[in-house]
């Protein structure tokens, strides 16, 4: 392995800091982030934000253009430990008026063909205090939330490009783009997807497997209001959720078995209507599309490693979970509290930022609940996506039970919320 010069590190908060510098055209940072998603721009605002004077660059091969290549049809479900997050790092005030509180949920459990579905379980979807434990986002408002707090920020720089590999020295790593720029700086992070260039380079593989499902999203609009209650519809193919937005307008995130879904996410609009009416239900009155519509594959897998020489995962480079829970983006947000909070305080005692000891407490951090969290989703896709009668029966049983018991259910909406476990300071609304 090629050793790079020295490129400096983040000092201790309140010392002097100096812009790293290396020899020929590479140009160095003290933290590069691949990837502006939501996750790798809210781990820049954040370590921006708790590191002094720090240099970050965030690399992305599009993500910074004035108009996007196609329109994202997709919503988030954002926990209440997430909307903490965002809060924290400034991009709540600009989400809050577009973002929708669940302040209820609903779920059945049916086949497609059941003129009547019966609710099994209701629950009020809030905390301790009245707080909501979900709030329902579109992801284009999102992004465009977190990248305008990330922009006004003056340590961040916003570079394009695409990232083509890295060399990890003793003291920095060198990041290599496609249009042969380099990047230098103590610390990488792969916040750059599911299918991570970065995460190959570092030789880490992945443990998980595709699922015959597709996930299938769309925007309708409704004729009676949603009363901000969300509903979760357990069918044979995969579970159909009905997710409020800010006025008489739902999310639709569906999982439907790949072929099938292909072929219904490829209908003309009044085909692809018809096929979301028979699923949607009459709770809301007539319903039409509102946006656009989107289908992708789904699979499972978590990194074999969280961290290799001076790169660290976050995000779906790191884990991917089956949609059911909608939980995906909160796990991301969790990487970026806690990898934030790990970096600040190695700064703080004026260590390598890089190393391997520091990010190994980033990886015993976050390794447990990413990997439980994939498997409890894995299990209730399994459950719930087959139509086996004595199963359905069983399941019908099961959610009637929990329904009457309220301290189970609390827990269930504490756990969504985010607010169980280890809680990095972010995730709490404190400052880091």
């Amino acid at each position: 392995m090629t050793p790079v010069k020295q490129a400096g590190g983040v000092r201790p908060s309140g010392s002097d800091t100096t812009a790293p510098t290396v020899g020929g055209d590479t140009t160095p940072y003290d933290i590069v982030i691949a990837g502006a998603g939501a996750v790798g721009l809210a781990l820049a605002c954040a370590l921006a934000d708790a590191l002094e004077a720090v240099r970050i660059a965030v690399v992305d091969p599009g993500a910074f253009a004035e108009t996007p290549a196609a329109r994202d049809a997709r919503a988030s479900a954002l926990s209440a430990s997430s909307r903490r997050l965002l809060e924290g790092v400034g991009a709540w005030a600009a989400l809050a008026p577009h973002a929708e509180a669940v302040t209820a949920v609903d779920i059945t459990d049916s086949s497609l063909e059941d003129a009547f579905r019966p609710v099994l379980v209701s629950y009020d979807n809030t905390v301790e205090g009245g707080e909501p434990a979900t709030f329902i986002v579109e992801n284009e408002r999102l992004n465009a939330a977190i990248l305008a707090a990330a922009a006004g920020r003056p340590g961040i720089d916003h570079l394009e490009g695409a990232a083509a590999g890295y060399r990890a020295g003793p003291h920095a790593m060198t990041l290599e783009l496609a249009d042969g720029r380099t990047l230098s700086a103590p610390l990488l992070v792969a916040a750059d997807g599911r299918n991570s260039r970065l995460r190959r380079a570092a030789g880490i593989g992945v443990v998980g497997w595709e699922y015959d499902q597709v996930g299938i999203v769309a925007t309708v609009a409704h004729a009676k209001p949603h009363r901000s209650r969300a509903l979760q519809n357990f069918f044979p193919a995969g579970p159909f959720a009905i997710l409020p937005l800010m006025g008489n307008r739902s999310c639709i995130t569906w999982t439907e078995e790949a072929a099938r879904g292909r072929a219904i996410a490829a209908l003309d609009d009044a085909g692809f209507l018809a096929e979301v009416e028979k699923r949607f239900g009459y709770r809301l009155g007539s319903i039409a599309l509102a946006g656009p519509r989107g289908v992708w594959p789904l699979e499972m897998h978590l990194a074999r490693a969280l961290t290799a020489d001076r790169l660290v995962l976050v995000g779906d480079a790191a884990h991917l979970v089956h949609p059911i829970a909608g939980q995906g983006l909160n796990l991301g947000l969790r990487d970026v509290a806690a990898l934030t909070e790990v970096v600040a305080d190695a700064a703080r005692l004026g260590l390598d930022i890089g190393s391997a000891i520091v990010l190994e407490r980033y990886a015993r951090w976050r390794r447990t609940d990413a990997a439980m969290s994939a498997a409890a989703f894995d299990a209730l896709n399994r459950l719930f996506s087959n139509d086996l009668t004595l199963l359905r029966t069983a399941r019908s049983a099961g959610l009637r039970l929990v329904d009457r018991m309220p301290a189970l259910k609390q827990f269930f909406v504490t756990e969504a919320a985010g607010l169980t476990g280890e809680l990095p300071k972010l995730l709490r609304g404190e400052r880091v």
